[in-house]
């Protein structure tokens, strides 16, 4: 291509670049804004929390032990109350999308959490009461007793804390917390007078 051609062509491509880049501004002043993404929006929510307690039981086992000591010649026997707690608590790190749905219509969002996860209860051993009974207990049986005691009150502590009435409160606390957690981000990223409603799995979904 000559020296006189290319010149001759010159304008015409500043033209078409001048086009070009006007074009371009038109579409990032006019385009359409992108659809908000509330569910992203309540998974960051989620996301502060990575575990969340909703709930704990204060419980105080009774448990008993015996020992038994120079072919049965030296018995004991020793009663405990032993303070517990147990912690209830979701790992919201298990959520995602597919626990959540979204009704724009009716600024509705449904939410289905994960299974309550129990702490291991926390026995609170320096304000334990002991009742011993025996003639004459060793300081070798007494630290058996109380370690079968401490042993007892574990185990009794973590199935009371697993029984209905307990894990009915604790989903109620659940459900209470995840929807606070919830409606007031939503809100305020401007969804409106959103409505939560939580459910676990295995439970029915809201009509």
């Amino acid at each position: 291509m000559t020296a006189y051609a290319r010149r001759a062509l010159l304008p015409w491509v500043l033209a078409a670049a001048l086009l070009g880049y006007a074009g371009w501004v038109s579409w990032q002043l006019w385009r359409p804004a992108p659809a908000p993404d509330v569910l992203g929006t309540a998974l960051t929510a989620f996301s502060k929390q990575n575990r969340l307690t909703v709930f704990s039981a204060q419980l105080a086992p009774v448990v008993a032990s015996q020992d038994s000591r120079l072919f049965g010649m030296l018995k004991s026997r020793q009663v405990a109350v032993i303070p517990a707690r147990v912690d209830y608590t979701l790992d919201l790190s298990a959520m995602d999308r597919a626990r959540l749905e979204w009704d724009a219509a009716r600024h509705r969002m449904a939410v289905r959490l994960p299974p309550l996860a129990l702490s291991r209860p926390d026995l609170d051993e320096g304000r334990a009461q002991y009742l011993r009974e025996g003639v004459w207990i060793t300081g070798t049986a007494q630290e058996s007793l109380t370690r079968e005691n401490t042993a007892a009150a574990e185990r009794q502590a973590a199935s009371a804390a697993a029984n209905p009435a307990l894990m009915t409160l604790a989903r109620t606390a659940a459900r209470d917390a995840v929807r606070q957690n919830l409606e007031i981000p939503l809100r305020v990223a401007g969804y409106g007078d959103v409505t939560v409603e939580v459910r676990f799995d295995g439970e029915p979904a809201p009509k």
